[in-house]
């Protein structure tokens, strides 16, 4: 009896030790896996940051365009909101808008291909300037 109890009790604490585990695991690398930008769980944490529910759409704007081989993407911010203001494909080298985020977002998006890559875009406000969170190239497989 006194084994059979011995033997519950390190089941006990490893299931313990193993589910503390698990959520901190999940917890600190969830932050990577969840949507970007500043408006998210990160302003809600600090309360020096006034987050506003409502975009302002007479705030003042700051615009940048984020551009490549596969033409451009012009975001707008105004404070922590993202504004996709318009996308310009390069087209004479055979590039073409997937689709395109207008915002008002955290971050906003766009998709330009050439039918053999793909590039995806997220821009979001930091600072109140428009920044690239992510670039993700792609190769797109044959329709054979």
């Amino acid at each position: 009896m006194r084994r059979r109890m011995l033997l519950v009790g390190l089941w006990a604490a490893t299931t313990v030790v193993a589910v503390v585990a698990g959520v901190l695991a999940v917890s600190t690398v969830g932050a990577t896996i969840r949507d970007r930008g500043p408006v998210g769980d990160e302003v809600a944490r600090d309360v020096s940051v006034q987050a506003t529910s409502v975009p302002e759409p007479d705030g003042p704007a700051v615009s940048d365009e984020i551009a490549g081989e596969w033409g451009a993407f012009l975001v707008e911010c105004r404070d922590t909101w993202a504004y996709g203001v318009g996308v310009r494909p390069d087209k004479d080298d055979g590039w073409r808008i997937v689709s395109w985020e207008k915002g008002p977002d955290d971050d906003v998006d766009a998709v330009f291909s050439d039918g053999r890559n793909s590039v995806d875009l997220e821009v979001f406000c930091n600072r109140g300037r428009p920044t690239l969170a992510e670039l993700e190239r792609n190769t797109l497989g044959d329709d054979d």
